[in-house]
């Protein structure tokens, strides 16, 4: 049973910003969300801080480049809500917003079943119990050069991170110069040019939601070079020929889920790369991940069961954590 819509805008103001008395926080929709971000702006309201709302129009599909020219107005607010269909948070303006001690929160709302994305039960997953799962995992990425990937299905892959540092999404966006994400997630900018082998998609499609059979993949020198032409990979194909950009086909993040309530069911990609006991391939822009490349759009590829090697330190064995 779907919670109330008010309930998760609650949970994203009061839990997750921590909004206080007297702060100006900025909540960015698009014409397809306005009752969430109305939802939003009245939780921000009854926290007395001083709420705002800008809607951006419903076709503009990856509006990173709209975002990034209203960087002046946005840093007039010391908590920007990014409540869109897409996320924003790899664009420039994110990366400026934080660095001029402002406060960022990726709320995407885009899901696949009709029902909206604040009433999903796995909102409710305890920030602190996401950071407890994440600890020991973290400690070990922060010293590795590498990570090395299987799974049972075929995926061989091998990453690079060398100067690129780990960090924890678990919604907080709780103080200057923070970002935080509905996405529970160990995240890393991984080099772009570095990630090579196999990989054998089973999960999520990002926003397109579940294969309907899992799909073999090829990476080589950073980029995804080849795709399995089955029905789920030319389907695969055609949306990542849609934002016409070949950075899209680069491998630009290396995450893994944090929240046990969530299920990836194809319903909404942020639960679905969230998900316990799988990782994540970020495509594309990773600016505000910590690395260098920016595209015209970011989107997931989910798989289940990882196990996954910090250069020689075994952190995860077929989904479970063993740091």
């Amino acid at each position: 049973m779907p919670m109330p819509m008010n309930k998760g805008a609650k949970i994203v103001i009061n839990q997750w910003c921590r909004v206080k008395p007297g702060e100006k926080v900025l909540i960015i929709s698009d014409d397809t969300h306005v009752k969430e971000s109305i939802a939003l702006w009245k939780a921000a309201q009854d926290a007395q801080a001083t709420p705002a709302m800008i809607t951006i129009p419903e076709d503009c599909t990856q509006p990173g480049l709209m975002f990034d020219s209203l960087l002046g107005f946005f840093l007039h607010h010391d908590l920007v809500i990014g409540a869109t269909n897409f996320s924003l948070i790899t664009t420039n303006a994110v990366r400026e917003l934080l660095q001029n001690g402002r406060r960022f929160l990726s709320l995407p709302l885009a899901t696949n079943n009709n029902h909206s994305m604040l009433s999903f039960d796995f909102l409710q997953m305890d920030p602190q119990q996401a950071e407890e799962h994440a600890r020991g995992m973290m400690e070990a990425l922060q010293k590795a050069q590498t990570i090395h990937v299987t799974t049972e299905l075929g995926t061989d892959l091998h990453f690079g991170k060398r100067g690129r540092n780990p960090g924890l999404f678990n919604g907080l966006a709780d103080r200057p110069g923070k970002v935080g994400s509905s996405s529970f997630e160990i995240f890393i900018g991984i080099e772009e040019s570095c990630t090579e082998g196999k990989a054998v998609v089973d999960g999520s499609l990002g926003y397109l939601g579940i294969p309907s059979s899992p799909i073999h993949l090829s990476f080589s020198q950073g980029r995804l070079t080849e795709i399995e032409e089955n029905r789920s990979g030319k389907y695969l194909k055609r949306y990542m020929d849609s934002f016409e950009d070949p950075r899209i086909y680069v491998a630009g993040e290396f995450g893994i889920g944090l929240n046990t309530l969530s299920q990836c069911l194809g319903n909404c990609y942020i639960e679905d790369e969230s998900t316990f006991s799988t990782f994540h391939i970020g495509m594309g822009r990773n600016l505000a991940l910590g690395g260098i490349q920016d595209a015209a759009g970011h989107f997931d590829l989910v798989f289940h069961r990882p196990t996954i090697y910090a250069d020689q330190t075994l952190i995860m064995e077929n989904g479970i954590p063993v740091v």
